[in-house]
C-alpha cells in the first residue's frame, strides 16, 4: 500500500509542471497565438527561480522570479509577433533557442549548488490519513494550485463571457475586431499569461521536482506540453489525463530501474515521452476532432485595417 501511495504521489508531482505549462498554452492558443518557445521560457523560469531562492532563501520569491522571467519572455515574444507581426513559428523557435542558451550561461555558476531546506509539505490534518493522505495530500501546494488553475481555465473558456470573447478572437479575429473587441490587446494578455505559467512551471522543476539546477533540465517538457494541448484537442480534461500519464510513465521508469530490470537507460529515458505521444495520438486518431477544435486563426498574425 505504501509503495502504491508513493507511486501515485510521485505521478502527481511529475505531471504538475506539464499541467502548469499547459494551462498557459491553452489560453494563448485559444486566442490564436502559437508560441513554440515554451521550452526556452521554462528553462529561464527554472534558472531564475533557482537562483533567486539560492540567494534569498525564499521559495516564494523563487516562484515569483520564475513567473517574472516568463513575463519578460512573453513581453519579448508579444512585441515581435503581435506588435511587429513577425512570424509566430520563427519567433517561438528563436525564443526556445535563446532561452536554452541564456539559461545555460546564467546557471553555470549554480551547478551543484544546494537549496535551503523547506517546510514540510502536505495538507495538515489530511496527510496523516492512511494511504489516501500519503498518496494525495502529502504533496507541494503547487500540485493543487495546478489543478485549480486548470479548472479555472475550463470555467473561463467555456462558462464565462470573457472566455467566449477570447475564443471568438482565436476563431475569427476580423469579426471580433469589427464588433469592437481589441483583438491585439486580448492576444497580448493571453500571451503574457501563457508565458508566466511556463515560467512558473520551470520554477517548479528546479525548486520542487528536482531541487537543483542542471543545464537543459527541462528535458523537452516544453515541447511535450505543446503536443499535449494539441493532441488533447484543446480540452482541459484530456490535458490533465495526458499530463499525469507522462508523470506515471516517468515514475514507472524509475521503479523498473530500481527493480534492476536490464533495459538500456537511454530507452528508459525516452519511454515517458514516447508513451505520452503515442496515447495522445490514439486519443486524437480522428483528424476531424483536431480540425473541429483547433482555433481557426492559430499561428496567423492579425493586423487591423482602417
Amino acid at each position: 500500500m505504501s509503495l502504491a501511495a508513493s507511486i501515485i504521489s510521485s505521478t502527481l508531482n511529475a505531471g504538475t509542471p506539464l499541467l502548469i505549462a499547459a494551462v498557459g498554452i491553452l489560453i494563448h492558443e485559444k486566442s490564436g497565438v502559437l508560441n513554440l518557445g515554451i521550452e526556452g521560457i521554462m528553462l529561464l523560469g527554472a534558472v531564475a527561480g533557482f537562483g533567486t531562492t539560492l540567494a534569498t532563501g525564499s521559495f516564494a520569491l523563487g516562484f515569483l522570479a520564475g513567473m517574472g522571467a516568463g513575463l519578460l519572455c512573453g513581453l519579448l515574444f508579444a512585441f515581435f509577433t503581435i506588435g511587429m507581426h513577425a512570424n509566430q513559428y520563427a519567433a517561438g523557435l528563436a525564443l526556445a533557442l535563446f532561452g536554452a542558451g541564456l539559461s545555460a550561461f546564467v546557471g553555470q555558476p549554480m551547478q551543484g549548488a544546494a537549496l535551503p531546506s523547506r517546510a514540510e509539505l502536505g495538507i495538515p490534518g489530511l496527510e496523516s490519513i492512511p494511504f489516501v493522505g500519503e498518496a494525495f495530500f502529502s504533496l507541494h501546494p503547487m500540485v493543487y494550485v495546478a489543478l485549480l488553475l486548470m479548472a479555472g481555465v475550463w470555467y473561463f473558456l467555456f462558462k464565462s463571457r470573457a472566455g467566449l470573447v477570447l475564443r471568438a478572437v482565436g476563431e475569427a479575429p476580423s469579426s471580433a475586431y469589427a464588433l469592437g473587441y481589441p483583438v491585439r490587446l486580448i492576444r497580448f494578455g493571453a500571451v503574457l499569461f501563457g508565458a508566466v505559467m511556463s515560467g512558473l512551471a520551470g520554477a517548479y522543476l528546479s525548486l520542487v521536482y528536482t531541487p537543483l539546477w542542471v543545464e537543459g533540465m527541462v528535458a523537452g517538457r516544453g515541447w511535450i506540453a505543446l503536443a499535449l494541448v494539441t493532441f488533447a484537442t484543446w480540452r482541459p480534461a484530456r490535458v490533465v489525463v495526458g499530463a499525469y500519464l507522462f508523470g506515471g510513465v516517468t515514475m514507472l521508469q524509475f521503479a523498473l530501474q530500481g527493480m534492476g530490470v536490464s533495459v538500456p537507460p537511454q530507452f528508459m529515458s525516452m519511454t515517458p515521452y514516447l508513451a505520452t505521444i503515442l496515447v495522445l495520438v490514439l486519443i486524437s486518431r480522428n483528424p476531424m476532432w483536431i480540425r473541429l477544435n483547433v482555433p481557426a486563426s492559430l499561428g496567423k498574425p492579425f493586423a487591423p485595417h482602417g
